[in-house]
């Protein structure tokens, strides 16, 4: 009655202000509301309440088109975004369960109450449709314009999507960007962004700016109301990233699309659809966590045949690179490279370089003989001399192999140890350059046994002009998915797009870094609470590799030429391969490092990287996260818990089956752990537990807690 009541109220108020009676639709649950009315001058308005709280107050939808870009038989192109009129009005409902190839869970609900609109606009006859999906945890809505001869071709200048706020509430952001998502997240009001701006946007080697109020997504909100509403986009597709500004005078965010190099947003041909734009809202933090929305409103696999596709843990001739104590280039002898011409056999090779078959053999033994199924190697091609900073075009070729590095030998070396070799793909930015040499790279790959590669985006984008997140780059990257998928090649990677749940529809993409990752532990260090938030923001839309596993947090122990530490303790570290999912987890930190702490790497050993069950126990964004997973192919559970404050942690093991005796091992914090001054301090103990044992743990800021139990007879 009290959601009827207010429907009433809402329409007599537009009847008074010369709006269209709303239509209207809720989620299955009836707990999130829809509305959307046209006004006066028929612009497309919406709202939406969570029970009789206000998510998103009247905000407008619609395009602005660039009339000045001229188009063949295009010549008076008016806006998208007024004199709108109802053509068509339907309702549906739909409910599926699905079978993701790899994920947190073994099956997925799909269930959903669909609106579909269809706009005519008076003035020139064209099409718009709109499509809204309420779910019990949120909603998508795209623009949908169907084939149609008065609207063919067209150019978007920008994107018109409103988010009104209920009132002044706090964000978790990071500065809005076209070029890089690698920030520390901030925590304020929405009032206070532009202020603070300055002090988070920190340097990069690639950044793109557009507004001291911009933000990007996803987008965590915290309401004054109670609410948590998290904004995002959903299936990236032929289409510039979202990014979001907050306009002060009407307390909202508005959609700002990432340009081309000549200031364009997008080049749309019908019939086309745009991605989802996404609200996950919830009076509880954990159903932020948990929710699938994102994925679910991509589509279905496009990949029959999905046995080839493996979820791994992997080690990596990495973290030693990051931290200084080895280099990806051969030689200090070049100051100049030429791809095909210069000869690496005239010059000496330096005692630093890194990916050597020497090196990488023990890296493969010491994985071998821990159950370490795969193997990344870093620097292991001709180019890194002279890679990064010169605009250079012809940069890499991804098949020659520097003199002390023979890819088909280590390749051969490794399968015979049971390790998986993973290819290293840095294209520093130059996408004409890894397009002309990708067929050529990708059956490189298969001929040499390596199924897995990890490519990365670093610097300035070439076409020169062009930034990570605009049209043509999104392009860029799912061909790269589209053509791995052909040779039965996964993908990791880095500096690219943020993800919104195409791994549905193209599982092949294991995971993405697009975030500020473990990497900058070696670089200043991340926010000890950094682990609680990316989960709420990031992971939204897919995995990250962060490449957790560091437990030397010393950088001058690893590189007596670096100072420094990583501001994590031992058991946040243990806890990000729980909280940070991912179906592709590496243990990042050197052998030797691991055998000075080989307690705390026997639950790095242990903890799975595929999933039957997920169940999220505790969450605040910034403060903790508490996540429960069981293996996929045991009745084995791991928990993990991640902390930005000092805390103790109360959790109730009721998801353990009744029937069954279970023994725990837990990894927790020491009172006297601290993530900077102590952070090797923690405790380690077995105990007996079953269903419904209540568990209190210790935590500190930037530490946590990780337990693995398994059943025993």
């Amino acid at each position: 009655m009290k959601n009827f009541i207010i429907s009433i109220t809402i329409l007599m108020l537009s009847s008074v202000l010369g709006y269209s009676q709303a239509t209207k639709c809720v989620s299955p649950n009836g707990k999130l509301g829809l509305e959307l009315w046209l006004n006066k001058k028929g612009e497309i308005n919406y709202s939406v309440k969570y029970e009789d709280k206000n998510v998103i107050m009247p905000s407008k939808l619609g395009f602005k088109l660039n009339k000045n870009f001229k188009i063949e038989g295009q010549d008076k192109l008016s806006d998208l975004n007024s004199n709108f009129t109802i053509k068509e009005n339907k309702k549906s409902y739909f409910n599926e369960e699905w079978t993701p190839v790899w994920g947190e869970v073994a099956k997925i609900k799909n269930e959903y109450n669909e609106l579909f609109i269809r706009f005519i606009q008076s003035n020139t006859n064209r099409e718009m449709d709109l499509r809204f999906r309420l779910y019990n945890d949120g909603l998508g809505m795209r623009y949908e314009f169907p084939d149609q001869e008065n609207l063919i071709y067209f150019v978007v200048k920008e994107e018109e999507t409103e988010f009104a706020l209920p009132s002044d509430e706090t964000a978790i952001w990071i500065p809005g960007d076209y070029d890089t998502e690698e920030y520390n997240y901030d925590i304020c009001k929405v009032s206070q962004i532009a202020e603070r701006y300055d002090s988070v946007r920190i340097g990069n080697c690639s950044q793109t700016g557009f507004s001291k109020n911009g933000v990007q997504t996803p987008l965590m909100l915290k309401y004054n109301n109670g609410l948590y509403v998290n904004i995002h986009e959903a299936a990236l597709i032929n289409f510039p990233a979202l990014n979001l500004e907050y306009k002060t005078a009407s307390n909202s965010f508005v959609a700002h699309l990432t340009p081309d190099a000549i200031g364009n947003s997008a080049y749309v041909q019908t019939s086309f659809n745009t991605p989802w734009r996404t609200i996950i809202v919830s009076d509880d933090a954990r159903d932020i966590l948990a929710s699938k929305l994102v994925y679910n409103l991509n589509e279905p696999s496009k990949i029959e045949d999905t046995s080839w596709i493996k979820p791994t843990k992997y080690m990596g001739v990495w973290w030693e690179m990051i931290t200084g104590k080895s280099d990806w280039a051969y030689t200090k002898d070049l100051h100049s490279v030429k791809i095909g011409e210069t000869d690496y056999s005239k010059t000496k090779a330096s005692n630093r370089h890194a990916a050597n078959n020497e090196k990488v053999k023990r890296y493969i033994d010491f994985a071998s003989k821990h159950g370490i199924p795969a193997m990344l190697v870093e620097g292991w091609n001709t180019g890194w001399e002279d890679w990064f900073g010169k605009s250079k075009d012809y940069v890499f070729d991804f098949v020659t192999a520097y003199p002390d590095f023979d890819v088909k030998g280590i390749g051969e070396y490794a399968k015979s140890k049971n390790v998986s070799m993973i290819m290293h793909h840095e294209t520093s930015g130059s996408i004409r350059n890894y397009e002309r040499h990708l067929e050529k790279a990708y059956q490189f790959m298969v001929d040499n046994n390596y199924h897995y590669v990890k490519s990365g985006y670093v610097g300035n984008i070439i076409p020169r002009g062009e930034y990570h997140y605009g049209q043509y780059m999104v392009n860029h990257y799912l061909y790269c998915i589209t053509e791995a998928a052909k040779k039965k090649i996964m993908v990791n990677a880095h500096e690219s797009v943020h993800m919104t749940g195409l791994s549905r529809t193209y599982p092949n993409l294991l995971s993405q870094e697009s975030a500020k990752g473990q990497e900058y532990q070696s670089f200043g260090g991340n926010n000890p609470n950094h682990m609680t938030i990316l989960p709420f923001t990031r992971l939204i839309g897919g995995p990250m590799d962060y490449t957790p596993g560091i437990l030397e947090m010393d950088l001058h122990k690893t590189n007596p030429d670096r100072e420094g530490r990583v501001n994590s303790t031992i058991c946040n570290q243990l806890a990000t391969y729980l909280t940070m999912y991912s179906p592709l987890q590496m243990a990042a930190d050197l052998p030797e490092n691991y055998e000075k702490y080989m307690d705390a790497f026997e639950f790095i050993k242990a903890v799975p990287v595929e999933w039957q069950d997920s169940k999220y126990l505790e969450a605040e964004p910034g403060e903790y996260i508490t996540v429960a997973r069981k293996d996929k192919y045991s009745e084995n559970w791991f928990i993990g818990s991640v902390s930005g404050v000092n805390r103790k942690s109360t959790i109730k093991l009721d998801f353990l089956n009744p029937n069954q005796k279970y023994i725990a091992t837990i990894y927790q914090d020491n009172k006297d752990s601290h993530y900077y001054n102590n952070p090797e301090s923690y405790s380690k103990k077995t105990i007996k537990v079953k269903k419904n044992s209540i568990l209190k743990l210790n935590e500190v800021m930037g530490g946590g807690y990780a337990i693995e139990i398994k059943t025993i007879n």
